[in-house]
């Protein structure tokens, strides 16, 4: 019961189409395991309200489109509403290929101003509206997936270029906010099972699901295996819990070694 009487909301609960389980709902689920109270926010209300069912523990779905601010303002207002405060914020949300993000040579306006929206300005929002609940109550924690992709090599610009400007928000939030007894950090998944990183690229490349796994898996030091939504999960969950109650700025890699393969 490691958040045992603690509040959250999880901003990207739901998940798309694909085989396996995704970061979100596998968070609100270690969360509501671990005794958190989770609001599950997603723009697929009938996909937060999956992840919901599965989470237990009186969890409950909130729809919103992290595009559009007052929905964001709407679902922390609702979480307050629920729970009385706010403990944890936690933003999971991310989009690259599937927004239509590209090379440099190659990016068009409309795919760069969507998948920063949905990356970061939508983070950006959702932490405008809690850091006032936050800092009224002299608490809270804020979370949110970047990706090694702000510091590895990565072919699209788009995504690179929000999940390292999440690592400066966090940084900033975390230094602003101290004060305050808030903490913020940011986890960095690597190369992940899950639907959104490996039945997108199926869809997008035409091989199989077999074939993109293996060329993942290849990529990774720890054991030659992507990581799962678990190991992803299991980091917010210790970040979000008192365990963590003294780090904050800290942007986590959840990489099985990659981002330590320098030179």
């Amino acid at each position: 019961m490691r958040l045992k009487d603690k509040t959250a909301i999880i901003i990207g609960a739901g998940q798309g189409p694909g085989e396996g389980i995704g970061n979100g709902r596998a968070t609100a689920i270690r969360f509501a395991q671990e005794g958190a109270r989770v609001l599950c926010a997603d723009r697929d209300l009938a996909s937060a309200e999956e992840t919901a069912r599965q989470a237990g523990n009186g969890a409950s779905a909130f729809e919103a489109d992290v595009t559009r601010e007052a929905m964001l303002a709407a679902a922390i207002a609702e979480a307050v509403r629920r729970f009385g405060r706010l403990d944890i914020l936690h933003y999971n949300v991310g989009v690259s290929l599937a927004g239509g993000d590209a090379p440099p040579t190659e990016i068009t306006e409309d795919a760069f101003d969507r998948v920063t929206a949905i990356n970061l300005r939508g983070f950006v929002m959702a932490v405008k509206h809690a850091l006032p609940v936050m800092r009224a109550q002299g608490s809270g924690v804020i979370l949110s997936i970047s990706s090694a992709a702000a510091v590895e090599s990565y072919p699209n610009v788009t995504y690179k270029a929000t999940k390292a400007a999440m690592i400066a928000v966090t940084e900033q939030v975390a230094n602003q906010n101290a004060g305050h007894g808030i903490r913020c950090n940011t986890i960095l998944p690597g190369l992940m099972d899950t639907p959104m990183a490996v039945d997108t690229r199926v869809r997008h490349t035409g091989k199989t699901r077999a074939e993109v796994a293996a060329e993942r898996d290849a990529k990774v030091p720890l054991r030659r295996r992507m990581g799962t939504a678990w190991d992803v999960a299991n980091a917010a969950l210790f970040l979000a819990s008192d365990e963590a109650g003294f780090i904050t700025g800290v942007a986590l890699p959840v990489d099985g070694g990659r981002l330590v393969q320098i030179g």
